[in-house]
């Protein structure tokens, strides 16, 4: 491939890595990094009514996305908001319980999905806002990563109501009515799609599609229900912004990585905990970018555990483009000291 080594002092490592660039040290950011394990996150959050309030507020939004960049450096910032907003602003009714998580309106009938619109941006120009504002306080040296949830994931909730172990509502959804599951499928698609450009539009240089619950899917469902509307969303985003970065999050995929890497279009695709580094590197295609996959546990007990966990996916992704990451969201208990030691090992090894 030819591949380029290049310092990480230059323009924006994490924006680097996409062009095939082998980046030392690797560009590093977390999944949920702007979160309760920050004192100051716990501080700004306890002035919102409620988390969508929270979501929904420019100025605190902003102020969640921001702190994780000035407390560590981290190489990109991630927009502070929630994949659920999209069922909001489609017109689905979306409220966070304190200690329950998302509550929905259950999408049960055919009935309850035609009531859904196309998406409503102007609800969601607060996000866009905040992403105006973080762009304007970024370092120089810092990317800025949008998001939208994958469309199984989010179908997940809108059937469900909520959060389930199994997606069991939603699978039994599709079995039983796979039409009318297709049809609340590609709503999602063309609302994700719309979103994602005004994300674009707003200022954000690459953009993560989270499926965090790809992995309950067998075989053709994978491919009917993960894969197929991913490569779609990719597809229309790109017919717009060609030169966007993508990142494709789809956890649990297991032995369907490498194909699904290959067939989806995105440019980077992120790993969950599970998968062995050193297989993932053999196995999916050299030209994808490989984000992960710390256990986030071993960042929480630090020391040895965190030092050998994080030199082993180092020497896996060695020689290849890697962007370091988390194989899922940054728990609430992980030690601020443990999250530098991290980045010291990460300085230290390039």
């Amino acid at each position: 491939m030819g591949l380029e080594s290049v310092p990480s002092s230059k323009t924006k490592p994490f924006l680097n890595v996409f062009d095939h660039k082998i980046v030392s040290p690797p560009p590093a950011w977390l999944m949920r990094q702007a979160g309760r394990y920050l004192p100051e996150y716990r501080e700004i959050r306890a002035k919102a009514s409620s988390f969508l309030d929270f979501c929904y507020t420019p100025k605190l939004a902003a102020e969640a996305t921001l702190q994780p960049i000035t407390r560590f450096g981290f190489s990109a910032a991630i927009l502070f908001s929630d994949i659920l907003v999209v069922p909001d602003a489609l017109g689905q009714k979306v409220s966070f319980e304190s200690g329950e998580g998302p509550r929905l309106d259950p999408l049960v009938t055919e009935q309850d999905i035609a009531k859904l619109s196309g998406i409503n941006l102007q609800k969601l120009e607060p996000v866009f806002e905040t992403i105006d504002r973080v762009k304007s306080a970024l370092p120089e040296e810092t990317a800025l990563i949008g998001f939208c949830g994958a469309p199984w994931t989010v179908a997940s909730y809108m059937v469900a109501g909520k959060g389930t172990p199994d997606q069991g509502p939603a699978r039994l959804f599709a079995y039983r009515q796979q039409g009318l599951f297709q049809k609340l499928i590609d709503l999602l698609v063309s609302a994700s799609i719309d979103y994602l450009a005004a994300q674009i539009k707003a200022g954000v240089e690459a953009i993560q599609i989270f499926d965090s619950w790809a992995g309950v899917l067998p075989p053709h469902e994978f491919e009917l229900w993960c894969l197929k509307p991913v490569k779609a969303i990719i597809e229309g985003v790109r017919a717009q912004y060609p030169e966007i970065r993508i990142i494709a999050f789809p956890r649990g995929a297991g032995s369907h990585l490498p194909a699904f890497a290959t067939i989806c279009g995105a440019d980077a695709i992120g790993l969950d905990t599970p998968v062995d580094p050193k297989w993932a590197a053999k196995e999916i295609d050299q030209k994808i970018v490989l984000q992960g996959n710390l256990d986030p546990l071993a960042l929480v007990a630090g020391g040895k555990a965190l030092e050998s966990s994080t030199r082993n996916i180092l020497e896996a992704f060695a020689g290849r483009p890697h962007i370091f990451n988390l194989g899922h969201g940054i728990l609430p208990e992980t030690p601020l000291e443990h999250v530098e030691h991290l980045l010291k090992i990460l300085r230290s090894e390039g």
